[in-house]
């Protein structure tokens, strides 16, 4: 699993854009947006790298959380 804090994820309206993102790199991944505390976790395939890739080309402010 890898998990994502996405500082300016604000609303319902940001989850479904870093959704879109992340579906970008892996349309089947599994993914968990927290807006309280402003995570994301996804369960994918994707190395955490491409990922973090693909939210930060969509403009979010992505920070990795370790495990």
């Amino acid at each position: 699993m890898h998990r994502f804090r996405i500082a300016n994820m604000n609303c319902g309206g940001c989850a479904k854009g870093v959704t879109a993102s992340l579906r970008q790199a892996d349309p089947q991944a599994e993914i968990d947006i927290k807006l309280d505390t402003r995570e994301a976790a996804v369960t994918s395939a994707v190395d955490t790298a491409r990922l973090e890739q693909v939210l930060r080309d969509g403009g979010w402010q992505v920070e990795r959380i370790s495990a």
